[in-house]
C-alpha cells in the first residue's frame, strides 16, 4: 500500500526568478513577508552544514512518524517512502523533511544525501538528524538539519509519506512552495508571493546598502535608520543621479 499523495511534480522557478532569490537575503525576505502578515514561515531549529551556500528552490516534501513496531514492519521496509522521496526528488527541488524535531536518530545519510545530489536536487532541509554527517558534508549539497546521530531512521521514525503537506522546524510546507536558506536559515516563501516579495526585498537592499554608507562615513542611525523624510529625499536623488549616469 502507497502512502504517497497522487500531486503532480512541483512547479519550476525560472532563470531570472532564480537568479534573485539567489541575489536576497533570507533575513530581508523574511522581513518582507513579515511585513505582509506572515511570521509563521521561518523553518527555526536546523542549521546549515555548509553555512557559505545559498539554498533555492521548490519543496519536494517527506513525512515521518514516531515509530511504532507494527507500523515500521508495514512501512519501513524495502522502497519505503523515504527511498521514494530520494528518488523523485528532481533539479532545482528541495526535499523538505518532517521529523518532528527529534534528534535521537537521523533522517537520512550519505548514500540518500548522494541520491539527491545527482539527481539535481538543490538542496535537503531536516528537522531531524543526519547521520555519516562528514560524508555528507562532503556530498557539498545543502543540507539544514538538527545535528548528527549514528542511529539510523527506524530507531525513532517510520517513513509514512511523500508529497503532502509537512510540518517542519515549526513551519508549514506544502509541496511546492519557495524555500531559500543561507547562513541565517531557511524561510518558505508562498509561490503567489514570491516574486512580489523578491522584488521589495532587493529594493530595501539597495536602501540599506546605501544607509550603510552614510553609517560607515561617519552619520548616526538617528533618522537615517529607518530614513526620515530629509534622508529619504537624499537617498532618492543619489538613485537618480546614477540613473542619470547610467544612461
Amino acid at each position: 500500500m502507497t502512502t504517497d499523495h497522487p500531486t503532480t511534480a512541483p512547479g519550476t522557478l525560472s532563470a531570472g526568478l532564480r537568479d534573485r532569490l539567489l541575489r536576497t537575503p533570507v533575513a530581508a525576505l523574511s522581513a518582507e513577508l513579515r511585513r505582509r502578515g506572515l511570521d509563521d514561515v521561518t523553518i527555526d531549529g536546523p542549521r546549515p552544514l555548509h553555512p557559505e551556500a545559498k539554498m533555492v528552490g521548490v519543496a519536494r516534501t517527506l513525512r515521518l512518524v514516531p515509530h511504532r513496531v507494527d507500523l515500521f514492519a508495514q512501512h519501513g521496509g524495502g522502497q519505503n517512502a523515504q527511498k521514494r522521496a530520494f528518488d523523485a526528488v528532481g533539479p532545482g527541488e528541495v526535499l523538505v523533511i518532517e521529523a518532528r524535531g527529534e534528534t535521537g536518530s537521523a533522517t537520512l545519510g550519505d548514500i540518500l544525501a548522494l541520491r539527491a545530489h545527482v539527481r539535481g536536487a538543490a538542496g535537503i532541509v531536516t528537522d531531524g538528524g543526519v547521520r555519516d554527517v562528514a560524508a555528507v558534508t562532503a556530498v557539498g549539497l545543502p543540507v539544514y538539519c538538527l545535528g548528527a546521530h549514528p542511529a539510523v531512521l527506524g530507531r525513532r521514525h517510520v517513513p509514512w509519506e511523500t508529497g503532502g503537506v509537512v510540518v517542519c522546524g515549526g513551519t508549514t510546507v506544502l509541496p511546492g512552495d519557495v524555500l531559500v536558506g543561507d547562513a541565517d536559515g531557511v524561510v518558505v516563501v508562498p509561490t503567489d508571493l514570491v516574486e512580489d516579495v523578491v522584488a521589495a526585498a532587493l529594493t530595501k537592499e539597495a536602501e540599506d546598502a546605501w544607509v550603510a554608507e552614510r553609517v560607515a562615513e561617519g552619520h548616526p542611525v538617528h533618522g537615517l535608520f529607518p530614513m526620515n523624510a530629509e534622508w529619504r529625499a537624499r537617498y532618492e536623488a543619489s538613485q537618480e543621479a546614477r540613473t542619470e549616469d547610467a544612461s
